[in-house]
């Protein structure tokens, strides 16, 4: 008897789709993954994520990547910075159908991505397991300021120019409140999209050296918005607007609203991400 003509189609459909899934994973097998620790001046992006209008960081690289090597693909990093945040150690991933020598991909891609301030610091070779975000297991911030009358000339918008004096040891005292396992709703920018504002908060130290203040952060992630609002907040504590127990108050009360003053971006640098053994990082270029 013979099979009904939808029946025919749809297995036909089926077959295609199943035809089309193993492609995927055979050409996903052959691909060779790399791991790019990348810095960056983030003042002329828009941040790091492609945008419909703009230069973004990953719009550069993998435009780099293409000027190089011909393929087009989607780069995942780390974090994704907001417009003016800079990286000492941002990290990305990356899948290349053509497997080069990792060394040869940085010089290439440093190439290219002249005159954009963007650099490629290490280029290695690592398995498919490695996810430049899920597998990290830390990552670190450190926030700088510089406390003096005199306005920046060299590092404008590498900083945060605050001249009114800062009691950097009543901003230590208020940091100690925030340190651990929290609700970090005060502290969280309304379009975070996170699922949960429980975060954990490794470390929150405030040194300070000379005209210099830095506030060092680390966590495995976190919320939108969450380090800057709690540096303004810590800035609110320095010039003697809060005292240090408000920080902790303002943490307790869940209340976006109770949140410090949102500090600029200028001063904000991802450090440094840290991936444990699970990471299985294959080779160093």
């Amino acid at each position: 008897m013979p099979s009904h003509p939808v029946h025919a189609g749809l297995r036909a459909l089926l077959a295609t789709a199943a035809f089309a899934v193993s492609a995927a994973r055979r050409a996903a097998r052959s691909m060779t993954r790399y791991k790019l620790t990348i810095e960056y001046d983030g003042t002329p992006f828009v941040g790091w994520q492609r945008q419909a209008e703009g230069t973004s960081v990953q719009g550069a690289i993998e435009d780099a990547i293409f000027a190089f090597s011909g393929e087009r693909v989607t780069i995942r990093a780390a974090g994704r910075t907001d417009s003016g945040v800079h990286a000492l150690g941002q990290v990305v991933h990356v899948d290349l159908a053509a497997p080069r020598p990792p060394m040869k991909i940085r010089e290439a891609l440093n190439h290219y991505l002249r005159p954009a301030p963007v650099a490629v610091l290490a280029c290695d070779e690592t398995s498919a397991a490695f996810d430049a975000r899920y597998s990290a297991i830390r990552r670190r911030y450190v926030y700088r300021i510089l406390n003096r009358r005199a306005p920046p000339a060299l590092m404008r918008n590498r900083v945060w120019w605050v001249a009114v004096p800062l009691d950097a040891e009543a901003m230590r005292v208020a940091a100690r409140q925030l340190v651990g396992r929290h609700d970090f709703t005060t502290f969280r920018a309304a379009q975070c999209q996170a699922n949960s504002p429980l975060r954990t908060l490794d470390r929150l130290d405030v040194v300070a050296d000379g005209e210099a203040i830095d506030i060092y952060a680390e966590a495995r992630s976190f919320l939108h918005h969450q380090v800057r609002s709690i540096v303004g907040t810590l800035k609110h504590v320095g010039d003697g607007r809060w005292q240090p127990d408000m920080a902790g108050e303002a943490l307790r009360a869940c209340d976006r609203s109770r949140c410090g003053v949102v500090a600029p971006p200028t001063g904000l640098y991802l450090v440094g991400v840290d991936y444990g053994e699970n990471a299985e990082i294959a080779a160093a270029g």
